[in-house]
């Protein structure tokens, strides 16, 4: 979720190891079954946060002129072993589909994105979404619905998202 929300492996690892050091230094005396939420709304915040640092940096960027080509960036997905023994057609089909998911999930909100893969990827229900991202779980049905609509006119080809 944090590499998704980013899109560099990297900070991705810098948010989680933030959010884990967080949940055990302040939540070490909870229960383990309120951890999940916990944590996710945590790294959801590091989120935030990442983003408010990068709108900082992006102003100190463009008065200096630094150029983000010249950052190095790494793409796991597409630098990720397969474990099929798929045909190559087969597999470049579902190399293509993995970059389309990934610049589509890129694309939506926040909100929509943080939605989308605590409830599809972590498979976390309504309310330990809600409880993760600090909202209403009427907000998580807004935006998970919103995402998937999205998700479905963008991928429909490659996807067939419930």
């Amino acid at each position: 979720m944090a590499f998704i929300a980013t899109g560099h492996q990297e900070d991705a690892l810098d948010i989680v190891q933030d959010a884990m050091m967080t949940l055990a230094e302040r939540y070490y005396d909870k229960p383990f079954d309120e951890w999940p939420p916990l944590f996710h709304r945590i790294m959801q915040s590091k989120i935030r946060d990442w983003y408010r640092r990068q709108k900082v940096r992006n102003q100190w960027r463009q008065f200096f002129r630094l150029s983000k080509e010249s950052e190095i960036e790494t793409d796991i997905i597409e630098n990720a072993k397969d474990q099929t023994n798929n045909q190559p057609d087969d597999k470049l089909e579902q190399s293509r589909a993995m970059q389309t998911l990934e610049k589509e999930l890129h694309l939506l909100p926040l909100r929509q994105q943080q939605a989308f893969l605590l409830r599809v990827w972590e498979g976390l229900d309504v309310a330990q979404t809600a409880a993760s991202m600090g909202c209403s779980q009427g907000s998580v049905k807004t935006h998970y619905s919103r995402a998937i609509h999205r998700l479905r006119e963008t991928l429909g080809e490659h996807y067939e998202l419930k």
